[in-house]
């Protein structure tokens, strides 16, 4: 026993108490217990206050009450008498300090049991006195119904039980996300309303971005957007319609004067009557006629009504003929001065040519030679070799020309770009205003006079239109003012009208006379009315009228046909 360790429960202090648990027939040198038997020990502790508590009916989990007499009683050893030599007194002296350090040990760990069984059986006494005649504590409480089927306690009183239903764990995250906040929106409100600058009018955004999601329309949304659009869209037609109609036929003048009538006073007045004071005068004098206004001397406001010291000044208007840049007139030069420009700048460009050359940015030409200087330029080659020195002069010559005509082929203008430049050169800008001209010709049954016609409106760019009825063959052509200018000579001068006969009033059996082409009138519009130039047959005036009715210039047919009448009366 000298030589074994000492264990952690070893106390230097000697108490003579043994420990109960060992072999009563144990002797002193035997007594001394390493931690493999302490532990054994303590195992059959619980093993007898186990088998206690099932004797008492009690499970580990709820133990009834247990009071420390109703614990076995540790009954000490019968430990016989031996007298120690002086040889194991220092021995006999550790032994008994281990012994009385572990039974020390064992009453606490005994003493917490007992305490702690005492707590637990109050505890279930408390909670089911009648829990052991029952059948146990392990065991749920019994359901109770009455005879509807309905769940009652003890007492007969109506349970109302918790139903949960059942449903997706992303519904259970979305209610919890809302009540997350919902509680931090107001928890933060709090916060705010509790600050001291708080302004209750200024909206707050939350701290939390709300996430995107998908927007969808309903079935029909776009649908009736489009025929909203479009009932819009036929409504603003037909009253653009209606303004035009009504313009063409004067029913909105008619209207205008309409309500006028029904401002002026409504005084029969006889034809040659004058009256006292004149309708639109009557808005702004306040007496009832121009005797009392003169002899009336108070002050002007209040004699007259609307008009007072201030000066207003109409806004001015940018006339529709007016061009929004200024017109730069060209710069011509004579004939001498074009001459004299060209030799300038191609002395330049030879300039710049011998820097270059004389820099080093380019090699020198070879020497033009032609035929007629070959032998002053090339003088003993020429003379040695003439026949080479020939083709050579006559490759230099053939390679000059190409070049040339390479440059020139570069230069020339493709058939589409020729085509545009025409176009460029004949067309011109009507944005200002259209020339328009009206012509009637007698007789327009000759097919080379009529393509004559149609053929120059064309090539010259014109718009127009050819009614064809009878002797009176109006012609109207829009353009330009050098377009007309040409269109005029063609039709005045250059066709002759002269070859063919024209009938008096139109038909075979009329008298014959020359046929002749008349201007009827030539001016300007804003917009041009008409679009390629067509051939219109009319079988009566009526028809023709309503031709040009349909373009808005009735008034061209009405100026070539009563010209056409009163040439008639006039014959």
């Amino acid at each position: 026993m000298l030589g074994q360790k000492k264990s952690r429960f070893d106390d230097p202090s000697p108490l003579p108490v043994n420990n109960g648990f060992n072999d009563p027939t144990t002797t002193s040198t035997e007594s001394n217990l390493n931690p493999i038997q302490v532990k054994h020990m303590m195992a059959e502790v619980h093993k007898q206050i186990e088998e206690r508590k099932r004797k008492l009916n009690i499970s580990g989990s709820a133990p009834t009450s247990i009071s420390s007499s109703a614990l076995p009683p540790v009954i000490p050893p019968v430990v016989p008498v031996i007298t120690p030599t002086p040889a194991s007194r220092q021995n006999i002296n550790s032994d008994i300090d281990h012994k009385a350090r572990i039974a020390q040990l064992t009453a606490q760990i005994q003493a917490r049991l007992a305490s702690r069984t005492n707590t637990e059986s109050t505890n279930i006494v408390q909670n089911d006195p009648n829990d052991n005649q029952k059948g146990g504590s392990g065991k749920p409480t019994p359901l109770i119904l009455n005879s509807d089927g309905r769940t009652v306690d003890q007492s007969g009183k109506e349970v109302q039980l918790i139903t949960r239903m059942p449903t997706l764990k992303a519904n259970i995250r979305a209610q919890k996300k809302e009540q997350y906040i919902k509680l931090n929106h107001e928890k933060q409100n709090d916060d705010i309303s509790e600050h001291q600058f708080f302004d209750a009018r200024v909206g707050l955004k939350s701290a939390m971005r709300s996430k995107r999601g998908f927007k969808f329309y309903d079935k029909g949304t776009f649908e009736s957007m489009a025929n909203n659009i479009r009932t819009k869209a036929q409504l603003e037609r037909l009253q653009k319609d209606i303004a035009m109609a009504a313009k063409k036929t004067g029913i909105s003048s008619a209207a205008r004067l309409a309500l006028l009538s029904s401002i002026v006073p409504k005084k029969q007045m006889k034809e040659d009557e004058i009256p006292d004071i004149e309708w639109w005068d009557s808005f702004v004098l306040k007496d009832n006629s121009y005797d009392h206004c003169i002899s009336n001397e108070s002050e002007p406001r209040e004699k007259y009504d609307g008009i007072t010291h201030l000066v207003e000044h109409p806004i001015q208007m940018k006339p529709p003929a007016e061009p929004s840049k200024p017109v730069l007139l060209p710069v011509f030069l004579t004939k001498k001065e074009r001459k004299k420009l060209r030799r300038q700048n191609r002395r330049e460009t030879w300039k710049e040519k011998q820097e270059k050359i004389r820099i080093g940015l380019e090699p020198p030409p070879e020497p033009k030679v032609r035929m007629s200087n070959m032998m002053r330029v090339l003088g003993q080659q020429a003379v040695q070799d003439p026949t080479k020195v020939e083709a050579h002069v006559r490759e230099q010559i053939m390679k000059r020309q190409k070049a040339h005509e390479e440059a020139n082929a570069s230069r020339k203008l493709t058939t589409e770009q020729k085509k545009h430049k025409k176009i460029k050169k004949i067309k011109e800008d009507t944005s200002l205003g259209v020339s328009v001209s009206v012509y009637r010709v007698l007789n327009l049954i000759n097919p080379a006079k009529k393509f004559k016609v149609e053929a120059n409106i064309k090539q010259l760019l014109m718009t127009g239109v050819i009614v064809l009825y009878r002797n009176v063959n109006v012609i109207v052509v829009e353009g330009g003012p050098k377009q007309q200018k040409k269109f005029k000579h063609l039709m005045l001068s250059r066709i002759k009208w002269g070859e063919e006969q024209a009938s008096k009033d139109g038909t075979e059996s009329g008298d014959k006379i020359e046929n002749k082409c008349f201007l009827v009138w030539e001016g300007k519009t804003k917009s041009r009315a008409f679009g390629d130039v067509k051939f219109k047959l009319s079988p009566n005036e009526s028809f023709a009228r309503e031709l040009f009715k349909n373009h808005s210039c009735e008034h061209y047919w009405d100026l070539a046909y009563s010209m056409s009448i009163l040439d008639a009366n006039d014959v």
